[in-house]
């Protein structure tokens, strides 16, 4: 009799539990909802087992489907080792390089690069995604990305990894020239700020605990998924909170948001960033790109203002 448990099987049970609904995993993986039901309605009945907890909104595994889940990613993990070092043997070219960069690093500044890398016509795929606060780690930890663009380096989680320093951010205090906290008193105690709305960007991470920066207890806040979105809603007057400098210059410039003092002790005032990947990592694709970020001073540029 064929075992059950298949590869798709696998990462259905992993989507769903990371997404929190069948929905949800659907999504990610391309799918229709029936399609996933379908999946873990055969499983269940090819164990003998109940996987999931449907009761509520959130589907929640059952022991049983913990246990196969631990077991699953480490099996999931092995196949994809498997089929990289397997491409690897064949021409030490990836067949496909995923490159996370942090929403702190405008997207289009890395296009130069991947204008470069696409002359050497190598037939790799590049993959970019825009990932946020502990985004990036958890993109290398998980291996959904081999780059990492922009990741702070306050959030290292481990030493498995291999850096290149690519500038230091500076965060300021901004608001809408008309907010309220504009005709207060400065520097701004905590107390003033937190009266009103943070604006605050949604962490990416979905593994690695998520984090914030620059909020304070019990400060009501506007959630966006973003640096872009939070400059815009601060803008807009939706709320306030801290942003790099480098991101808000031409905004600075033209008085659209203003700067303020503050005595707030959880000001983020300063993150060093980094390009970053797993050691060990030695695809011909991914030395071409760490090679050309340490001579490339576009991104260096941008982050210290030159």
């Amino acid at each position: 009799m064929a075992n059950p448990i298949t590869i798709e099987a696998l990462q259905v049970i992993d989507a769903i539990s990371r997404r929190g609904s069948f929905a949800a995993a659907a999504d990610e993986l391309f799918k229709v909802p029936s399609a996933i039901s379908y999946t873990v309605q055969k499983l269940e009945q090819d164990l003998d087992v109940t996987l999931f907890n449907r009761a509520g909104h959130r589907a929640i595994l059952t022991p049983a489907g913990e246990l196969l889940l631990e077991r699953g990613r480490q099996i999931l993990q092995a196949t994809q080792e498997l089929a990289d070092a397997t491409r690897l043997t064949a021409n030490g070219w990836e067949t496909r390089l995923s490159i996370a960069v942090d929403s702190i690093i405008p997207i289009e500044l890395v296009f130069p690069l991947i204008e470069q890398f696409n002359a050497h016509q190598s037939g790799v795929e590049i993959q970019i995604h825009h990932e946020v606060l502990m985004g990036c780690w958890d993109a290398l930890t998980c291996k959904r990305a081999d780059l990492a663009i922009g990741a702070g380096t306050g959030a290292r989680p481990g030493k498995n990894f291999n850096t290149l320093p690519l500038g230091t951010h500076e965060f300021i205090f901004v608001t809408h020239p008309e907010h309220p906290l504009a005709r207060t008193q400065q520097p701004l105690s905590p107390d003033s700020i937190g009266e009103y709305t943070s604006v605050a960007v949604r962490d990416s991470s979905r593994q690695l605990p998520p984090r914030t920066h620059g909020i304070l207890d019990k400060q009501l806040r506007l959630t966006v998924p973003d640096i872009r979105s939070k400059i815009l809603a601060q803008k807009a007057g939706l709320g306030v909170g801290y942003l790099p400098r480098a991101a808000i210059r031409t905004e600075l410039a033209n008085g659209t948001l203003i700067e303020l003092k503050t005595l707030d002790a959880q000001r983020p005032s300063q993150i060093d960033t980094v390009a970053a990947w797993r050691s060990g990592s030695d695809g011909r694709a991914l030395k071409w790109f760490i090679r050309e970020l340490r001579k490339d001073s576009t991104i260096r540029s941008y982050i210290n203002g030159d």
